[in-house]
């Protein structure tokens, strides 16, 4: 376990990382003894330190969901982070790439809760209860911490990569279709990259709700009624570039499309 001050050492780095669009050196590289537990500490003084510069929180990701991203990343347990409302943009935004630091792209499903959400024994119909709506979105990741050898402490300590994301296409009830089977296509520059389907998340998007509401739970926290859930990624990431158009085809669930300049 680190000390507190070094926790604060580390927050405040990457705080600076963020606004200066720049990366540090990776975290278990020069605290081979930081834990998981160390890392979650980080980010939520990290998140204070948002809070008090003036972002509001309206939400949070969820991770390291699916096994398409487990053999991407190498980490094998979910994660998460907080959403802020200055990282949401609207369907057909022009996004600014040097906002961001190795930009890349995932495709998931939003669930907008219109109900408070709290562990510790969270389950799938407790989600499925409070949602108000599922709406596509996709997340941008942005690192902030050298990618090479990273591993679960590093990305949970760097707001599990959270840079972004895009809502859009066509807001559903839970009910008016079959979670599981929502498909998306994904486009950079015309040409289809990736594909997937949202079973791959846990075997149900919302499956990935219920263990963040029990996650925060061990945290001393909850999920609140109007909060942003990005529920994980069912493709694997894909890396954007200046100047790329992205489109995202939900097939009934509509579209998304957004372009960094």
């Amino acid at each position: 376990m680190l000390e507190p001050s070094q926790i604060e050492e580390i927050a405040d780095e990457l705080f600076a990382a963020d606004r200066s669009r720049s990366t540090v050196p990776r975290l278990t590289a020069r605290y081979p003894g930081m834990t998981v537990e160390d890392a979650y500490a980080v980010q939520s003084l990290w998140k204070q330190r948002g809070i008090d510069a003036g972002r509001r929180l309206v939400g949070r990701k969820i991770g390291l969901t699916s096994k398409v991203m487990q053999v991407a990343t190498g980490i094998t347990e979910p994660d998460y982070g907080v959403i802020f409302d200055d990282m949401v943009y609207e369907n057909g935004s022009t996004i600014p790439f040097d906002s961001f630091s190795n930009v890349r792209i995932e495709v998931e499903l939003a669930f907008v809760l219109g109900k408070p959400l709290e562990g510790p024994n969270c389950t799938i119909f407790d989600v499925l209860d409070a949602t108000d709506y599922v709406v596509p979105a996709l997340e941008i990741l942005s690192s902030r911490i050298e990618m090479a050898g990273r591993t679960i402490v590093d990305t949970i300590s760097d707001n599990a990569a959270m840079g972004g994301m895009v809502y859009g296409g066509n807001p559903v009830k839970i009910g008016d279709v079959d979670l599981r089977w929502v498909s998306a296509l994904l486009y950079r520059n015309q040409t289809i990259e990736e594909s997937g389907v949202a079973a791959a998340v846990l075997n149900h998007p919302a499956a990935g709700v219920y263990w963040l509401a029990n996650k925060l739970s061990q945290h001393g926290s909850r999920l609140e009624a109007g909060e942003i859930i990005l529920a994980g990624s069912f493709t694997r990431p894909m890396w954007v570039e200046q100047g790329d158009t992205i489109h995202a085809d939900y097939g009934q669930l509509g579209t998304i499309t957004c372009r960094f300049e």
